[in-house]
């Protein structure tokens, strides 16, 4: 497996199963992107050994494999692996911490075991491994400004857990005919909701109240990392804000939909994705241009 051919490999992964993600990506330098294309890729292909609907066998025994060799990998051994010679590259090339990874292979074992969180502590501590990390592997991708990557890496672990909660609350019905539940159990408790309304066709008034409130609680996270958008060097805010605008469309969706997540899946429409990244397109142009000019000046 060339790297030629393991960055394409992710590519491909980001543009089939990511599409809002992807569509951002593009709004990056060319050389960022191949970068950003392997660290979803890891994500993904991990993510399909715990939730994919197709898979046989022993989900626990593959995602063991895979831990066994990103750590072989990652200590310089050659491996055949469509995904890991990309993204040990790129883990090298930006210092990504190791730890950062382990924390979320380890969330992908607890999806194999856990399929109840209490309380929205024991969830953020599952969406630590499975989200905010996300973002703390793509920020030196993204490049914070001098000095700033300390004061960046806070907002990107909130970026990722908002965008990790919209999924949550989008993909309610497909979570839970995986047997699992990412809505909180005390939150189900204080609005009135069993888990069997969950699967109904029609939401029923409290669970309406419900994901208003966790959509609300999304909605925090956003805030949160909105701050670190202007931490990151000029050519990555235009992807980072259509990111942002692609993701929080979602919560719209939900939201317009009066919170009805059962029978329609929330998807920003095309012609609304494509609006976003025209408006982003042409700041990214300029910030590219103005990167480069730089460059030749001081050469």
């Amino acid at each position: 497996m060339t790297l030629t051919r393991s960055y394409e490999f992710c590519r491909r992964l980001n543009a089939r199963h990511g599409r809002s993600y992807y569509l951002a990506t593009l709004l990056l330098p060319a050389w960022k992107r191949p970068h950003v294309h392997a660290l979803y890729g890891f994500a993904r292909y991990a993510d399909e050994i715990v939730d994919s609907f197709t898979m046989t066998g022993d989900r626990a025994a593959a995602l063991e494999d895979l831990t066994a060799r990103v750590a072989d990998a990652l200590a310089g051994a050659p491996t055949d692996d469509p995904v890991l010679p990309a993204f040990t590259q790129t883990v090298r090339s930006f210092g990504i911490d190791h730890a950062d990874i382990e924390a979320f292979l380890r969330s992908m074992r607890a999806d194999l075991t856990v399929t109840r969180y209490a309380t929205y502590d024991d969830l953020l501590g599952y969406m630590d491994g499975s989200a905010a990390v996300i973002g703390t592997m793509m920020l030196p991708v993204l490049e914070p400004l001098p000095g700033m990557a300390g004061q960046a890496r806070e907002p990107a672990r909130q970026l990722g857990l908002a965008f990790q909660l919209t999924n949550f609350l989008r993909d309610v019905t497909e979570d839970l005919a995986r047997g699992r539940v990412y809505l909180p159990a005390e939150d189900l408790d204080t609005f009135g909701v069993e888990v069997a309304d969950l699967g109904r066709r029609d939401p029923t008034p409290a669970l309406r109240e419900l994901l208003a409130f966790e959509s609300e609680r999304a909605r925090g996270h956003y805030r949160l990392a909105l701050a670190g958008v202007d931490l990151l060097t000029p050519s990555s805010r235009p992807c980072v804000r259509a990111a942002y605008e692609l993701y929080g469309g979602i919560l719209d969706r939900i939201e317009a939909a009066g919170h009805d997540v059962l029978r329609v899946r929330a998807t920003v429409p095309r012609r609304r994705r494509l609006a976003i990244f025209a408006r982003h397109l042409l700041a990214a142009s300029a910030a590219d241009r103005a990167e480069r000019r730089v460059a030749v000046q001081t050469f």
